[in-house]
């Protein structure tokens, strides 16, 4: 069976980034695993991800109780993510938008013909065992679910969450202990460029944001081991 992904992950410049990346979080999990990550240094790093995520928002303060009660469970949505990930999503953007959207659009995706297929394919992503590194489909997915905003409200909390599950589910980070969303933030306007960029469809596009979201988790890694 065709890997939708492989093509990607082999964009030039990729390979030696998501390389990078994946051995910068090593070094901070490594060192956190010799002193006994504690389960306070887990919340700590989880609760900056949900500060930056929500900040990103541009309206943190309406955003910030959902994206924290989403981080409280972001490690239990990550093994449901990869299994049945219409459920995962859903219970995140009720986790995310309570008190804040009407509590009959909690949890509920846009019916259109174009999201339904487009979030198949992103299921299929998702629940299928493609070669590519955890990284980009991580990637991928965070990018896929901002650009298609299948709920109308909190999809780039919810893509940023995305991303950073299939990165727990995956073994890279398997407690949470690296704020993702915070590298993302401390790119400043050059997220929203990649993003953009991304959205356009262009191979370079595409590889940005690659390049992006590489450069982010090394950096999340960073101020992981800053917070230690």
């Amino acid at each position: 069976m065709p890997d939708p992904l492989a093509d990607l992950a082999r964009l030039e410049g990729v390979p030696s980034a998501v390389a990078a990346a994946l051995a910068a979080v090593d070094v901070v999990l490594r060192d956190r695993g010799e002193r006994r990550l504690s389960p306070d240094a887990v919340a700590g790093s989880l609760l900056r991800g949900a500060r930056a995520s929500a900040a990103l928002t541009g309206d943190g303060d309406r955003w910030l109780p959902g994206t924290v009660r989403l981080s409280a469970e972001l490690t239990a949505l990550a093994a449901t993510l990869r299994v049945a990930p219409a459920q995962a999503l859903a219970r995140a953007h009720v986790l995310v938008a309570r008190g804040v959207v009407p509590e009959d659009a909690l949890g509920r995706v846009r019916g259109d013909a174009a999201t339904t297929e487009r979030l198949a394919g992103l299921t299929g992503l998702l629940t299928g065992s493609g070669s590519a590194s955890a990284v980009v489909l991580a990637a991928v997915v965070h990018a896929e679910l901002a650009d298609l905003a299948p709920f109308g409200s909190a999809d780039a909390v919810l893509a940023r969450a995305a991303e950073h599950m299939v990165l727990i589910s995956a073994g890279v980070d398997p407690r949470g202990a690296v704020p993702v969303e915070a590298g993302h933030a401390d790119a400043g306007a050059a997220y929203a460029a990649a993003l953009a960029g991304y959205a356009g469809g262009t191979l370079t596009g595409v590889r940005d944001w690659l390049l992006h979201c590489t450069t982010a988790l090394g950096r999340s890694a960073e101020l992981a081991a800053l917070t230690g």
